[in-house]
């Protein structure tokens, strides 16, 4: 079954860090381009970060020099360090391959107090 499972979120205060991990199933992870988006309360869905199996990663522009992605192909997980966070951060957070995307998860919330 193909599946992607996000974890790590949680409630923080402005200027701390947590890191996200992002599970895959179910396919070779290395025949993608990874990335993580989210999703603020009425707003769109946006891309924050991706990270191609092989190449440069690109960054949001809000999010740019913060939120560093990776990945590990072993282990089939991508993760996201999110430095220096910002009440403006708060959302869900999502993976999902950025080319054939798969039907999205539950995410998991980010919550960044002032």
């Amino acid at each position: 079954q193909v599946s992607l499972v996000e974890s790590g979120g949680g409630l923080v205060q402005a200027g701390e860090s947590l890191r996200l991990s992002c599970a895959a199933s179910g396919f070779i992870g290395s025949d993608y381009e990874m990335g993580w988006y989210r999703q603020a309360l009425g707003k769109q869905r946006e891309l924050v970060a991706s990270v191609p199996s092989r190449g440069s990663t690109t960054y949001g522009a809000s999010v740019k020099g913060r939120f560093p992605i990776s990945r590990d192909n072993a282990k089939s997980t991508v993760y996201l360090l999110m430095n220096s966070l910002k009440p403006e951060d708060t959302a869900i957070y999502y993976c999902n391959r950025r080319n054939s995307p798969l039907s999205w998860g539950q995410g998991t919330q980010v919550t960044v107090s002032s």
